[in-house]
This record gives C-alpha cells, structure tokens and sequence, in this order.
C-alpha cells in the first residue's frame, strides 16, 4: 500500500510540474484599441503562452465604466490599450495595479516618466483629424489649419468627434483644448464647434470613419486612425492643428482585485514583447510608436516631430477629479446645447 501511495504521489508531483512548466487556463482581457488588433491578440497570445484568452471590445470612457461597476467582483484581468488619462483614474480608485513588467527598463523612458507608475505604457498617438478634401472642395471650402477654424459656421454640419463620456480620444480633446487656451476659452470654442458637429460618435476611431464615407467633412480622432482609412482607400488626408494637438500614452493594466494573477502577468509581459507590439501593425491596422524601443516602429505611423505636440499633463488630466469634472461639464454645458 505505501509503494502504491508512493507512486501516485510521485505521479501527482510529476504533473504538477508538467502544469507549472505549460500552465493551463485563460486570461481575459478588457480591450480598448481597434478591433483587428483585439482579434490578433487573441489568435497569436495562446501561441506564444499556451493559455487561452478572451476579450470584450470597449472604448476607453466605457471600460473605466465597466471597471467601475465591477470594482467587487471584476470579470476581466487585463485592461489592454486605450488612452492613459482612464487608466490613471482606475489606478487612483483601486481599480488597478502597477505592476513593473519584465521588458520595463526597455521601454521608451518618456513614456515611462509621463505616466509615473501609474500603468504601463502600451503606445503612443497624436490627436488631429481625418479631412474628406473632395467633400470641402465641392462646397468651395477650405481645410482647417486650427481647432478654431472648426467653429466657423461654414462648417455647419460637417464636423464629427467623439463623445467624451465614451471615448477616450474624445476627453483627450477637451483635455488638449483646456490646455492650449485655458478652460473657459476652450469651452467657449466647444460649443461653437457644437454648432456644426454633425454627429458624436461612440469610438474615437468613428469621426475618420464618417470622413471617409464623405458623411462630414472633418473627423476629429487620432491621426494613427486616419492613417487606417487611408490605407483602406477612403479618400481623405490627415494632419493635425497648427495651434497645438495632445496625444496619446496608451495603457497596460494590472486590474486588481482578479484572481487569475499569474496568467494576468503573463498576458501583460507578453504584450510588451517586439513580436506582440509589431501585430498592432502588421495585423491590427494600427499604427501608433509602440511603447518597447525594441520594436520597430511603423513606417507610415505619424512622428510627433512632425505636428506641433504640446507637452500633455497626463497626471492633472487623468486624476479622477479633474477628468470627470471636465466629462461632466461637456455633458451639461456644450452636449445639450441646440445646433
């Protein structure tokens, strides 16, 4: 009997380590950038790892929601992409975690200190537009070279951006208004750009989209998302204002009351690899300056030297107090406003 019990501890023993060497399981991921790079993810992770992985697509203002409504009993583990200012906010209620990750010391230094440990750096992109120039040519108007143009009444329902409360892109273009002119300037200039906006759409990449479609004529968004339609064959050019443009640190987190840790970790250090960042590109139409400077960047992603970038106050505009103030003073002061 004890020979038998010893055999099958010592088979126990053996496949455990067989499990601790190929671990079993999922990770689940709350995934905020373009849906093609959420479906590369999740067919080449359990190539990578073993592990399986599932995914629910949300905008940035959407995920920041869901965690919150979830903050007892989370159903995801990683919140993968989506601008920084809401993983800032996660981090700051306990939503979140910082967590150092194994390719750390290789990723960009001026990510790293912009963000200051309060998520992992994932990519960065700048907010400009996506501009139909056939549609602004058959109306015999001109491209916009600032964010003032856009108030202009010839524009009148031929702008699109994205709802703040929704979209992470959206906040960030209160957030770079607020500071390039001060608050009360920059919503003064929200609700004339109200008069003209044809549409808020949900997703920050929607506005390109509509510009591409020839529904407006100008779709505020990231550039790298302009670049997509582009590549598409939509008709339309993109660039940035000339009176200053935000942008961009796209976040990793850690969420933190999960209970699947270990293969949370394991998702996340190899999401930070040069193979993984390099799908967003060569898989999931996107192309943002990937976060690892071991990764190749994008030939035709947009370089910040390039447009004139202001020096974004990540930590002021992604505190929770700052950031749900100006969401909510969009929503009741420029949002209900009549056209």
């Amino acid at each position: 009997m004890r020979r038998v019990v010893g055999i099958l501890l010592a088979l126990a023993m053996m496949s455990f380590g067989v499990a601790s060497a190929a671990p079993a399981g999922k990770v689940t991921v709350l995934c905020s950038p373009n849906p093609a790079w959420c479906d590369a993810v999740k067919a080449e992770f359990p190539k990578a790892t073993g592990l399986q992985v599932d995914f629910v697509r949300l905008s940035s203002g959407e995920a920041l929601a869901r965690l919150r409504a979830e903050r007892q009993n989370p159903s995801f583990d990683v919140w993968f992409g989506g601008t920084g200012d809401p993983h800032i906010v996660a981090n700051e209620e306990g939503l979140t975690e910082f967590l150092r990750p194994r390719a750390w010391t290789d990723l960009r230094a001026e990510f790293r200190d912009a963000v200051a440990g309060k998520y992992i750096p994932l990519y960065a992109g700048i907010l400009g537009w996506a501009v139909n120039e056939r549609l602004l040519n058959e109306k015999n108007l001109p491209v916009p070279r600032t964010w003032r143009d856009l108030a202009d009444p010839r524009y009148k329902g031929l702008v699109a951006y994205p709802n703040p409360n929704t979209s992470g892109t959206g906040y960030t273009l209160v957030a770079t208004l607020v500071q390039v002119y001060g608050e009360k300037t920059a919503f003064d200039l929200l609700k004339a750009i109200h008069k003209n906006v044809a549409e808020y759409s949900r997703s920050g990449a929607g506005p390109g989209q509509l510009a591409g479609r020839g529904e407006v004529a100008v779709g505020i968004t990231f550039v790298h998302d302009a670049v997509d339609q582009v590549l598409k064959g939509f008709p339309i050019t993109y660039g940035a204002p000339r009176d200053g443009t935000g942008y961009e640190i796209g976040g990793l987190s850690l969420v933190k009351a999960t209970q699947n840790r270990a293969n949370a970790v394991a998702f996340i250090d190899w999401a930070l690899t040069p193979e993984a960042q390099a799908l967003a590109a060569s898989e999931g139409q996107s192309y943002q300056i990937p976060s690892n400077g071991k990764t190749g960047v994008p030939r035709i992603a947009p370089r910040f030297q390039d447009f004139n970038v202001i020096k974004y106050d990540f930590l002021k505009y992604g505190s929770a107090a700052v950031r749900d103030g100006l969401v909510k003073k969009w929503t009741t002061e420029v949002f209900p406003l009549p056209k």
